[in-house]
């Protein structure tokens, strides 16, 4: 493996205990999870074979091969009366000492990722990203083409590693009279399950203009019911100035 491609894959011990969960069933369990930044921006699962069920998987005839990994051989992965295929992936080959006795298990394949005893969603939490909630007297105004959808001076203001800051706003804050509920949910590892709320303004819909987490997670907890907008739907303005779209 060149220097370069070492220098694009992390890989570092994780403390927490790690269990994934498929129909109910148990397939892997460790103390011992390793932290693979496969990409640059949040970290992926590789897991003690030891700790994995791995008479539950069985080789198939797929490879995947990766610049900085080498050639992965693909497992499907069964419990009664459900088969996830190439849901599971292992290295014995690997460039990357580290992963040769190592197993993947594709994230979206499992029903149930834990951290400890916390359900983690989306990817692991990266041990390297911080999310802070603080509360403000910045003076937030939300417009949506000249129309005014919100005005606080109470704001919780979310500073989140590698993001803008997003502006909270009390929902008594909010001409809530202008917004309807919409069907579309989005999950965050840090922040919980959002859901969202599109604007009807003069006859037309603006989808998905802004998002709450009703019941946050614990780390969270200070932004519960509260909403933000979107700054690339609405005009954001915070002290009197548009904030970038």
């Amino acid at each position: 493996m060149t220097d370069s491609h070492r220098s694009r894959l992390r890989v570092e011990p994780g403390a927490k205990r790690v269990r994934a969960y498929l129909a109910g069933h148990l397939v892997a369990d460790t103390t011992r999870p390793v932290l693979v930044w496969e990409g640059p921006h949040y970290p992926t699962y590789y897991l003690p074979v030891a700790d994995v069920r791995t008479e539950l998987l069985t080789a198939n005839d797929r490879t995947r091969r990766s610049p900085s990994r080498g050639e992965g051989r693909l497992h499907d992965l069964s419990v009664p009366g459900r088969t996830v295929p190439d849901a599971a992936l292992r290295y014995p080959d690997s460039p990357v000492p580290e992963l040769r006795d190592l197993v993947r298990l594709d994230w979206n394949a499992m029903d149930q990722w834990f951290e400890e005893d916390e359900e983690v969603f989306v990817h692991p939490r990266d041990p390297y990203t911080r999310v802070d909630v603080l509360a403000s007297s910045r003076h937030v105004r939300v417009e949506v083409d000249g129309v005014l959808v919100a005005e606080s001076r109470a704001p919780r203001i979310v500073f989140e590693t590698g993001l803008p800051p997003r502006y909270y706003l009390p929902q008594t804050d909010v001409s809530l009279h202008l917004l309807e509920p919409s069907d579309t949910v989005t999950h965050c590892p840090y922040k919980g399950t959002a859901r969202y709320v599109s604007a009807r303004l003069d006859g037309r819909t603006v989808e998905d203009i802004a998002w709450s987490y009703p019941t946050p997670l614990p780390e969270s907890q200070k932004i519960a019911g509260l909403l933000s907008f979107y700054d690339s739907k609405a005009e954001v303005f915070v002290d009197g100035e548009l904030q970038g779209r």
